[in-house]
Order: C-alpha cells, then sequence, then structure tokens
C-alpha cells in the first residue's frame, strides 16, 4: 500500500476529517524525518511503518479528544522531530503552535519543516522549559515522552495560567506518577487511546492547576 493511501487509512480510522493538502503536508513530513534522521538523530527508527504507527498515528489519535479551540496557543515541549506539534498544527491552521526544544540540531530540522510545509501557525524556540518565556498566555501545553508529570508540572507551573491545559502523552497508565503529583496540581481527565495498527498502551493525561504556590 502506497503511504498516502496508509494516510488516509490511518486517519479515517483515528476519526479525523482530512482533506488533500493535509495528506501531501504529512507525507512531506514524513519524508523529511527519513532524509534527516540521520544527521539530526530525530527518531530511534525511520522505518514507514514505524513512523506511521509510533510516532505519526500516535500522536494525532490523541488530537479527537484534546479539543483544540480556534484560535488556541498550543506549546509543544521537548518537541523533538516535530511531534506532536508539526501534525498537530497541520489539523489546526487557525490556531499557534510553538515547538519548544534545547537541542540546536533540532530546531535546525524544524525551521526545515516549517518552511518545507509553509506552516504559517508555527514557530520554532530554542530554549529549555524552565527559562521560556511565552509572549502571550497558553492555553495548552503538550509534551510526549518528555518527563515525569512531577517534573513537567514543576517546571512548567509559571507557564500555566487558571485556563491553561497540559496534555501529556504517555503510554501505560501513569498511576504512580499520578500519585505523586504535586498540589496545586490535579488530574483533571485520563483516557486510554487507540492507535492505529499498534497493539501497545497509550493514555492522554490532563493536568490542570488552580494557581502556582
Amino acid at each position: 500500500m502506497q503511504l498516502r493511501d496508509q494516510l488516509s487509512e490511518g486517519l479515517e480510522q483515528i476519526g479525523l476529517p482530512f482533506n488533500v493538502q493535509q495528506i501531501d503536508q504529512l507525507e512531506a513530513y514524513l519524508c523529511l524525518i527519513q532524509k534527516w534522521n540521520e544527521t539530526y538523530n530525530l527518531v530511534a527508527n525511520c522505518r514507514n511503518d514505524l513512523l506511521l504507527t509510533r510516532h505519526l498515528f500516535d500522536c494525532l489519535s490523541v488530537l479527537p479528544l484534546v479539543a483544540v479551540g480556534t484560535p488556541s496557543r498550543v506549546l509543544d515541549v521537548g518537541s523533538g522531530a516535530g511531534l506532536p506539534g508539526i501534525p498537530w498544527a497541520i489539523f489546526h491552521p487557525g490556531s499557534q503552535f510553538t515547538l519548544l526544544d534545547s537541542n540546536g540540531k533540532k530546531t535546525r530540522f524544524l525551521f526545515q519543516v516549517k518552511v518545507a510545509l509553509k506552516l504559517e501557525n508555527v514557530n520554532i524556540e530554542k530554549s529549555r522549559l524552565e527559562f521560556y518565556q511565552p509572549k502571550a498566555p497558553l492555553d495548552i501545553i503538550v509534551c510526549r515522552a518528555f518527563a515525569s508529570l512531577s517534573s513537567i508540572t514543576k517546571r512548567a507551573c509559571n507557564l500555566m495560567g487558571d485556563q491553561t491545559r497540559l496534555i501529556a502523552l504517555k503510554g501505560q497508565l501513569p498511576a504512580a506518577e499520578l500519585e505523586e503529583l504535586p498540589l496545586p496540581f490535579k488530574a483533571l481527565d485520563i483516557q486510554k487511546i487507540a492507535v492505529p495498527s499498534l497493539r501497545e498502551e497509550r493514555h492522554v493525561v490532563t493536568v490542570v492547576k488552580k494557581e502556582c504556590t
């Protein structure tokens, strides 16, 4: 099956409406990862099937549950190869996405992707999370395979307002991490997600706070 057909089939299983331009962008994005993976050390394995299931579909399967409003300001922490920020930006052109990473190689790759895919709603920032200062309040902070919930919330505390949601993409249900979640943070929602062609467990945890102390 051709890559475009695999993309279309996977998006239909996820339940995401899509158009030809979005398929073009996703296909170009995956090709860029494969082209530059050895240079920038983007993902552990860039085979087509693994890129689709473990990375792209893994990120997009969460999207129907997140309710990204338009417009929203979204911060992708430890973006790496642009996951989930790039795919999310493709499907939400009316929202602003900032891809944050402290690795210069990764941010250079992300800039190439932004230009190649003509993603005007994407900004790239080279910084550590605890040093980042957004220009405007954030609606969503998303992280994938970044750190424990306790570590993330402590480092992102000053970035989170009363309406900010922290979306953490996890594998197995992080029961221990949830128990160690410090005040004033709380898990607002925990959902198990199904990823096309992936048998491993995946969960999405939504964390909110009332104030930082």
